[in-house]
């Protein structure tokens, strides 16, 4: 026996940290419903060169859904006493600093506190450029696995109410058959009734065929079975896992079908309730499967 696989919901939120050199590396990964895949960054422009090492990463593991993932350096709180200049950086600043002033000479030279602020140029702060990549990947890793995790909750959550709403809609349908006869004698004595009343003689073999051709009008057979079948690979598709929302927004199309069918069908005030009692189930699980990747 296979064993049930995971079922994903399209929201979710994740969180990874990373405490460096120069700061605290922070990723944050957060979805909501979408139709298809879309992935959105948030991330300072030293790290726009890891972006689609970044954007490999979640689109390996998502289908759907509209994903932001932001990340942010917040610089380290450590005392400035440590800090050392960069004397490779700060020398290439004094070198593009004179070649700026030999082509713009009313240009002002840089101040001594735009070289401190300037990104890297103080050693203590610096982290390499490899370095901090890697560091952005694995903290990326580890929010996915924590964003994932969360949408496997949510979904676990999700698929048993499915299959509520599924068990719901299979009562109903079982109570459904044994009506169709009680319905059929309802109409016959009603013919029988209407017919003594308008003093109308007519044999039993025009009233039999009266009542053929109105069990043929109000025959559910088919929807019922249908019914059945769509119920059963409802739970084959919950029980498969993976990226099953699309094929089980399909399948409630094709059971919001046959409950109408069955509704201009309706036969009596009963099978009628029953109708609109399976389209408000359906209508409950469409809600819950909008939500599945």
């Amino acid at each position: 026996m296979s064993t049930p696989q995971t079922i994903y919901s399209m929201t979710g939120y994740g969180i990874a940290t990373r405490e460096l050199q120069s700061g605290t590396l922070t990723v944050e990964i957060r979805a909501v419903n979408n139709r298809y895949l879309d992935i959105q960054f948030r991330l300072p422009e030293e790290l726009r060169a890891v972006e689609p090492t970044l954007r490999e990463l979640l689109a390996a593991k998502l289908t759907r859904g509209k994903i932001e993932c932001r990340i942010a350096m917040a610089a380290s709180t450590a005392t400035p006493a440590a800090a050392e200049l960069n004397q490779i950086m700060l020398q290439q600043l004094a070198t593009l600093n004179a070649q700026v002033l030999k082509v713009f000479p009313q240009a002002g030279s840089l101040r001594a506190a735009d070289v401190l602020r300037w990104p890297g140029i103080l050693g203590a702060d610096t982290l390499p450029a490899d370095a901090l990549r890697n560091a952005c990947r694995d903290a990326t890793a580890a929010a996915l696995e924590e964003f994932m995790a969360a949408r496997a909750r949510e979904g676990a959550k999700l698929k048993d109410a499915i299959l509520q709403h599924a068990g719901a809609i299979e009562t109903c349908v079982a109570g459904l058959a044994p009506r169709m006869p009680a319905a059929i004698a309802a109409f016959q004595e009603k013919l029988n009734l209407r017919l003594k009343e308008a003093l109308i003689n007519i044999d039993d073999e025009r009233i039999r065929q009266e009542v053929v051709l109105y069990a043929g009008k109000i025959d559910v057979d088919e929807e019922l079975t249908r019914l059945k079948t769509h119920m059963s690979e409802l739970r084959r598709i919950l029980a498969n896992g993976g990226a099953a929302g699309k094929r089980l927004d399909f399948l409630m199309q094709e059971l919001n079908r046959e409950a109408n069918t069955l509704g201009s069908k309706a036969a009596d005030i009963e099978i009628t309730q029953a109708a609109m009692d399976l389209k408000l189930l359906i209508e409950q699980m469409r809600e819950q499967i909008q939500n599945i990747e």
